[in-house]
């Protein structure tokens, strides 16, 4: 296909091309069909960034890639004998090689039981969506010519995502390709083909025989996408959201009082990430979004004048999030800073709402710490409201609440604020040992300073610590 060769000809593409040239020689010396499959390929006729090359050989694929790693001026591959397939380290883009092979699963895990080398359409046959079972040539005398055994090409331009083969034996064999779809749909704005939608239902419990690392990973992945709530609300009407995040599960369908926000705490919820997503791609503050509220639906009271309460649930989700990063497998950082975020969600928006103390605006930045500028990004994500004036108010508010943050005090003293007269010295003056009373009275200190009573200061603290202990 010309149009394929002249996309991969242009500049931006050079280097890859010249990966790819390379690998096509070597394979012509072989004897080797050597192709570049799937993701790439797709990518490609899409016009979208190509972040990986994905090469398949008809024929043994690991002493391809050592020989190819030496074309390339790379010393070591790493390869992984079970599946054929071998790794070759390049700064550039990554470069993966595997051997053209179909496999057979146990019912209980999505792990291969059985690898059997196999042609070119038998391995296309096996992957997930047709979208991704297209195959190049890259041989010199057949370079860019297209194999799209599936329609691939034509369901890039439907923009719609198909299983190969039927989707029942596509998802019962690997459950975590369900995922995949939600991901692919969220990434690439394609809609899955209904028979496609009613297998994920019916297999939706298969998932259960996926590592929870799997499972986070592409939820991740999902997030770190440009409308992640594409892929949310498949995950919600799939039924495979009540499986791998109850606690976002359980918001849809339940009402709560708009001011700030839509009715629906699920809707809400996912038009607060949604609003992350075009302010920040990091994936951090997306997920912090998604579960800022967590705790509504286990709070939520009915006051007969105000209509529905949350009363603690900034509190109460921060602790639900310890479970949630446990059974996700979350690092530690992330959990810390997902719960940092749920527990200070609400303290940018009373300082909008009540008169703003000097004090105040010092406490929340010294919560905040290094995460001040990503909880502002959340509290402006939060807003949901459909009234363009509340919306224009509500946004005026939170500029005015960040000027006075930079009036208060340097920012950067304040990320790292803690008391100038230390515990060592606190001790020495007050004749302690270590426990709780240094604590205290280092507390002490530090109140003072953010409500105002005393400079940020060592003589100032200093001499406010003789005046509490004379």
């Amino acid at each position: 296909m010309t149009n394929v060769k002249e996309l991969l000809k242009s500049n931006k593409h050079s280097s890859v091309v010249s990966i790819l040239e390379a690998a096509g020689r070597l394979g012509k010396s072989e004897g080797l069909e050597v192709y570049v499959v799937g993701g790439f390929v797709r990518d490609l006729i899409m016009g979208n960034p190509l972040n990986d090359i994905d090469l398949m050989t008809v024929g043994e694929g690991i002493p391809f890639a050592r020989k190819l790693a030496d074309e390339l001026g790379v010393k070591n591959i790493v390869p992984f004998k079970k599946f054929g397939t071998a790794m070759i380290p390049n700064k550039e883009i990554q470069i993966e090689v595997a051997t053209a092979r179909s496999e057979k699963y146990e019912d209980d895990s999505r792990k291969p039981s059985e690898v059997v080398y196999t042609d070119l359409k038998g391995d296309l046959l096996r992957r997930d969506f047709t979208i991704n079972a297209m195959a190049m040539d890259i041989r010199p005398e057949n370079f860019g010519n297209i194999t799209d055994p599936f329609g691939g090409i034509a369901d890039i331009e439907k923009k719609t995502l198909r299983t190969p083969l039927d989707p029942d034996a596509t998802f019962s064999e690997d459950p975590l390709r369900m995922m995949r779809a939600a991901y692919f749909s969220s990434k690439l704005g394609f809609t899955i083909e209904n028979e496609c939608r009613s297998s994920i239902k019916r297999q939706a419990h298969r998932i259960d025989i996926v590592s929870w690392e799997r499972i986070r990973d592409e939820f991740m992945k999902i997030l770190k996408t440009k409308k992640p709530s594409v892929g949310l609300v498949l995950l919600q009407k799939t039924g495979l959201m009540k499986i791998v995040f109850p606690e976002i599960h359980v918001m849809y369908g339940i009402e709560q009082t708009s001011e700030w926000h839509h009715k629906d705490i699920f809707a809400h919820t996912l038009q607060v990430v949604d609003n992350a997503a075009e302010l920040t791609p990091k994936m951090e503050i997306r997920f912090a979004a998604l579960v800022h509220d967590i705790a509504k639906p286990n709070t939520r009271r009915i006051d007969k004048k105000r209509g529905y309460t949350f009363h603690g649930h900034d509190a109460v989700g921060e602790r639900m999030l310890n479970h949630v990063a446990s059974r996700m497998k979350l690092s530690n950082n992330l959990k810390s800073y997902l719960k940092k975020l749920t527990l200070l969600h609400l303290r940018p928006i009373v300082l909008v709402k009540d008169i703003i103390t000097d004090s105040a605006i010092r406490r929340l930045m010294v919560s905040a710490g290094e995460d001040l500028d990503d909880l502002m990004i959340l509290c402006r994500a939060d807003i949901t409201t459909k009234n363009p004036n509340r919306v224009k108010r509500y946004l005026r508010n939170f500029e005015n609440v960040e000027e006075k943050m930079e009036n208060v005090i340097d920012r950067d003293a304040m990320k790292a604020f803690q008391s100038p007269v230390r515990g060592a010295e606190i001790m020495a003056i007050c004749g302690l040992t270590e426990g709780r009373k240094v604590g205290e009275l280092k507390e002490a200190i530090e109140e003072a300073i953010l409500d105002g009573k005393i400079e940020n200061t060592y003589d100032a603290a200093k001499e406010y610590l003789m005046q509490i202990i004379s």
